[in-house]
């Protein structure tokens, strides 16, 4: 045993010697070991959705989605792995409200202050506007913060004590219709009552009222023959510009838009849709012809205003530049515009050239339909769309609103979704990237809720949607591209029984001939065109999670990190982030 001691520690000490002839080299080594360590666990860093959701069932259901590593691959095998490691958790469910809840609204969220609160409001139609705050960072693994509940159905709850519940407004006397925090400051809501009411965060009272005019019956009883609520009145839906000085909102039994002055509070226009802008639109004879949901784009230099099947995209000009057909036809549930500020693909943007804007699209059928609206279709093929999908409006006058081009979609039964998606969320990863990022480099997260009550997140990057995609391309020239094309493939299948001299014919003359025969060949209106087929699917389904109720309407944001050497006590953040916010106040 005594000289196996001695061996051991020879050797002990022959090692001890050659260790300091090592040390120079070892720190480079450690370096350059962990420079890669730490930049793949960034890359790889876990990212936690906070998604909440309304129901027909008054319940406000607060779910946290973690996902451990996002994976970018395409393969089946490696999107079914990482569908498997997306952790649902809720956070916090019960009754908001005496009857259905219809609307959510988040106030905007800054990456650099993740000990900010997060203000939800939530109405329904039970004329109340609840408040509350929510914590902008995951809830702490610790025992001390985060409290883990074993449930029967196998679903994991975990409580963030830093949530918290304000109280209610009620100014209004109708069911609340819309909610929209421009800043944390301000609070616009709009209800039945035909009014939008703005008030301030910082003590919750109303600085002003918008009352819109209440529509007059139009075959209907009208005087005592009237019963309540029988004329339909209220505001449907409202947007706000960029600027925070111009508003758009669209109202029940108004066949028109009407334009507000947020500095003055009163009237800037009325703007009505014309029959033909409306039977363009997919608005029937018995339909209402009254706007569902508007919405500006980031710019502010376009907006849109969706009806029951149908979407027209205004200019700042406020006149129509194209229009949104769902094809097959499906009513239409909701819009929401695709952030992609920073992208660029081929070249660089021109200061002349107007950005491209997506716009994405809910529809009954489960799908989530993504148009270009700066490329706009010809007005033959929107014409042959409309007669192939509606053989009854051939007499019809020809279309004088072109079709946006759709680029590709979400969902639908390609994609096993057949419910209807009542509302989504589009959320940009591209803000923890580099500046210097690229439109390959744009990543989105797509929460959809349908009325079953399924939550399903899906890993869109933004190169699947259109990779030839050049940002503020002229859309005039992309359409006589298109359409050179096309009568260039008519020609050459008109020409198979031709000698191949006439089939060598300049190109020129084959769109010429083309164009000549167009009208006279029936099956030339009954083509299948780009809006009708073609479309290509899009998405990888991450998870579902089944929150056992209807869903009316849903919001969901990114939670930030939290801080090493942020504080724990939740009084001291909370008055922080009200002082913050009378500050902000004070300042405007």
């Amino acid at each position: 045993m005594a000289k196996r001691k001695r061996e051991v520690t020879d050797d002990v000490v022959k090692t001890n010697k050659q260790q300091p002839q090592q040390q120079p080299s070892s720190p480079a080594v450690k370096k350059s070991a962990s420079s890669p360590s730490s930049s793949s666990a960034s890359s790889s860093a876990p990212i936690t959705l906070q998604i909440i959701t309304g129901s027909y069932e008054r319940v406000l259901h607060g779910i946290t989605a973690t996902i451990p590593q996002l994976s970018t691959n395409e393969n089946t095998t490696e999107n079914s792995s990482a569908s498997s490691e997306v952790k649902f958790s809720d956070t916090f469910l019960f009754s908001a409200h005496a009857s259905a809840i219809r609307c959510i609204a988040l106030s905007p969220i800054t990456t650099s202050d993740p000990s900010q609160k997060v203000l939800l409001a939530s109405g329904g139609t039970d004329e109340r506007i609840n408040l509350y705050h929510l914590s902008a960072t995951p809830p702490p693994s610790s025992k001390k913060g985060a409290v883990s509940i074993p449930t029967l159905a196998g679903t994991t709850i975990t409580e963030n004590p830093k949530n918290r519940e304000l109280g209610s407004l009620m100014h209004h006397s109708s069911s609340i219709s819309a909610l929209y925090f421009p800043s944390r400051s301000k609070l616009l809501s709009a209800a039945e009552d035909s009014t939008i009411a703005i008030s301030r965060s910082r003590d919750w009272t109303v600085l002003s009222t918008i009352k819109a005019p209440v529509p007059k019956p139009q075959g209907r009883p009208s005087g005592d023959t009237a019963g309540p609520g029988e004329i339909p009145a209220g505001i449907n839906d409202f947007s706000v510009h960029p600027s925070m000085k111009l508003m758009v909102s669209v109202s029940k039994g108004e066949r028109c838009m009407r334009l507000w002055n947020l500095v003055t509070g009163k009237k800037a226009g009325v703007l009505n849709f014309t029959r033909e802008m409306l039977q363009e639109a997919g608005e029937g004879r018995w339909s209402s012809g009254e706007g569902r949901k508007v919405e500006w784009d980031a710019a502010g230099e376009e907006f849109v205003v969706s009806f029951e099947r149908g979407a027209i995209v205004f200019g700042m000009d406020s006149k129509p530049k194209g229009r949104i057909m769902p094809q097959p036809p499906s009513k239409i549930h909701q819009i929401r515009y695709v952030s992609t500020e920073g992208a660029t693909t081929e070249g660089e943007k021109a200061e002349d050239e107007q950005p491209n804007n997506i716009l994405a699209v809910s529809t009954e059928d489960g799908r989530i339909i993504f148009y270009s609206t700066s490329t706009l279709l010809p007005l033959s093929e929107s014409a042959n769309t409309t007669t192939t999908t509606a053989p009854s409006t051939a007499n019809k006058p020809a279309p004088t609103i072109p079709l946006c081009k759709p680029l590709a979609q979400l969902g639908g039964r390609a994609a096993g979704v057949s419910s209807r998606i009542k509302d989504f969320e589009i959320l940009s990863l591209s803000q923890s990237s580099d500046a210097g990022a690229g439109a390959a480099d744009t990543q989105f997260l797509v929460v959809t809720a349908s009325s079953t009550g399924a939550v399903q997140l899906w890993y869109l990057p933004l190169s699947d949607l259109d990779p030839e995609l050049d940002i503020g391309a002229d859309a005039s020239t992309e359409a006589e591209a298109e359409a050179e094309s096309k009568s260039k493939s008519k020609s050459k299948k008109s020409k198979k029984s031709k000698t191949s001299k006439d089939a060598n014919a300049d190109a020129d003359a084959d769109v010429n001939e083309s164009d000549i025969r167009a009208p006279t060949t029936p099956s030339s209106t009954t083509t299948a065109t780009p809006a009708s087929t073609g479309i290509k699917q899009v998405g990888h389904p991450l998870g579902v999670y089944d929150t056992g109720n209807r869903i009316t309407c849903l919001r969901a944001f990114v939670m930030l990190a939290p801080q090493p050497g942020a504080p724990d006590n939740d009084e001291e953040s909370l008055e922080a982030s009200e002082d913050e916010s009378s500050d902000d106040d004070d300042d405007e």
